[in-house]
């Protein structure tokens, strides 16, 4: 059996139609039901229930508020990921969970690998790092998976932000020195099953392929949705933001490629189709 954690989310919710399909299955718990801060109570939910691989796609994601929520970031990103990989040590479950781009400085320029020096700027990223490396040294049977820009059709993000400014703003300002990848949340639960599969435990970036700055990102997905108005090119210091971000994180995904001997699609594709999706279900 298998435990979704963040079930309601955009990639618990791409788990929940993946697994369907494959008529595998699988409990997937809402916060309410399962608070994964609260591992007294994870532990007494999974009594009985035969869990053999926990996927955590909770996550507390609002990288600015971090910065003066460090406490709750903390929880949910690290201590809550370092408690689940016990968890699924003591209970001989596999253990996948996620982590971000964010745990690199920028600095680069160049995709970065799996094993390159780590150095996030933000309460965000340092969370998210501290968690991969306590989950690490807990579980053996562990895939920390580092991704970015993720968007879905469940809960927000930065495309349905574009889609709702779109419909009644004749003109954006959008930053083109953030770069980095978008990443199909279908794509991402898809290919982390894939990996799973393998049974090559490790840390892995699974994202789209290609590169985009932010404005790249919105100049795309404004433009396949026939808007009309003005785009205008921004600096993040243009922007009174509260987290520092690194301007060009964009993941490696040689080394995922190279375990499945298959190339991750483009991220313009995974707009196309989650476009389609969106006409499909009449949300535009």
């Amino acid at each position: 059996m298998i435990l979704i954690t963040g079930a309601n989310g955009q990639l618990g919710y791409e788990f929940k139609k993946l697994f369907e399909k494959e008529r595998l299955k699988f409990y997937a718990p809402s916060k309410e039901e399962l608070d994964i801060s609260d591992i007294n109570g994870v532990k007494e939910w999974v009594k009985g229930k035969d869990i053999k691989l926990i996927i955590n796609c909770a996550a507390y994601n609002d990288v600015d508020k971090a910065e003066e929520e460090r406490e709750k970031c903390y929880a949910v990103n690290c201590y809550a990921v370092r408690d689940l990989a016990i968890l699924a040590r003591e209970i001989e479950a596999e253990y996948i969970t996620y982590s971000t781009d964010f745990v690199f400085d920028g600095e680069k320029r160049e995709p970065y690998l799996e094993d390159d020096v780590a150095n996030p700027l933000s309460i965000y990223g340092k969370s998210k790092l501290e968690g991969e490396n306590l989950a690490l040294k807990e579980c053996n049977k562990i895939f920390v998976i580092r991704t970015s820009w993720v968007f879905g059709r469940a809960n927000n993000n930065f495309n349905k932000q574009l889609l709702n400014w779109s419909r009644d703003r004749d003109e954006l300002s959008i930053v083109d020195d953030q770069i980095s990848v978008p990443t199909y949340a279908k794509d991402l639960a898809y290919y982390s099953f894939k990996l799973w599969k393998t049974k090559k435990y490790g840390i892995y970036n699974i994202v789209n392929n290609g590169v985009a700055s932010k404005f790249e990102q919105a100049e795309y997905f404004l433009t396949k949705i026939g808007w009309k108005g003005k785009l205008n090119r921004a600096k993040t210091s243009d922007f009174n933001l509260k987290a520092k971000k690194g301007g060009y994180t964009k993941l490696s995904t040689e080394k995922i490629e190279g375990c499945l001997g298959e190339k991750i699609p483009d991220w313009k594709s995974g707009i196309d189709r989650f476009i389609t999706e969106l006409k499909e279900r009449k949300e535009l």
